[in-house]
């Protein structure tokens, strides 16, 4: 039996990697779902994707440009969603960027990026769809973090402190909504196989390699099958939880 059908799904950064692959498996697990992005043409063809995937007829798939730092802009188009669906069972906050460099060198700008990005886009989204989850007393949340944001990582400051602040955002707002009937959790990936990943040379995957025990990167579908369990009945009584996908780097 399909896990999602009837659901509703909104994913943020749907439209490459680790976003696209779980828009496809909550697709093929019969949620009808919208993914936000920045790249038309990339949405539109993950939204064909969906459809070949399409396994009720309640299901609709669409996709929508929104700057999720832009409060007004999400607003919106949360309105709009809710209007179309009637409700929203699932928001997963994967958008997100990098701005590399060292604390000394880094610009305000490329901080302020990335925090905006990466996390003021969690409570615009979060403050967004909470009243209509908190009415229907149901809702899944799953925030996207990662492994550094447990860790640290030299270079990534905005980052991992963007990944870290999204870790605290999810244990205080899990326990604001348990009484709800509303599940707040993070998924914090390890080294995953994305485009990311593909520029970087032989040398630098060895490196990286060198720091999971299970010896290989991880790969969206992982990611993505994790989201599933977050998004299903099956995690029903769990909230508040960090989920290392990671092969095994982060083991405190």
């Amino acid at each position: 039996m399909k896990q999602l059908v009837e659901k509703s799904a909104l994913i943020t950064g749907g439209t490459a990697g680790i976003g696209k692959e779980i828009a496809l498996t909550f697709a093929k697990e019969g949620a009808s779902v919208c993914i936000w992005g920045t790249n038309q043409e990339r949405a539109m063809q993950v939204v064909q994707e969906m459809e070949a995937l399409r396994t009720h007829p309640s299901q609709s798939f669409s996709w929508a440009t929104v700057d999720v730092a832009d409060k007004s802009s999400v607003e919106s188009h949360l309105q709009s969603l809710l209007q179309q669906w009637g409700k929203l069972d699932i928001l997963v906050n994967n958008a997100g960027i990098t701005r590399d460099g060292l604390l000394m060198k880094m610009s305000e700008q490329d901080w302020d990026q990335v925090l905006d990005t990466n996390l003021k886009s969690v409570y615009n989204t979060c403050q967004g769809v909470i009243r209509s989850m908190m009415k229907a007393r149901f809702g899944k949340i799953i925030n996207i973090s990662s492994v550094v944001g447990l860790m640290g990582n030299p270079g990534q400051t905005n980052y991992v402190a963007s990944k870290s602040g999204m870790i605290g955002f999810t244990k205080a707002l899990a326990v604001e909504v348990a009484s709800r009937g509303i599940c707040v959790n993070c998924i914090a990936p390890g080294f995953i196989q994305t485009h990311m990943t593909d520029v970087l040379t032989d040398a630098q995957k060895e490196g990286i390699l060198k720091q999971v025990p299970m010896g290989r990167l991880g790969s969206p579908k992982e990611i993505a099958l994790a989201a599933l369990f977050l998004a299903s009945p099956s995690s029903d009584y769990i909230t508040g939880q960090v989920l290392s996908v990671d092969g095994g780097m982060c083991r405190h």
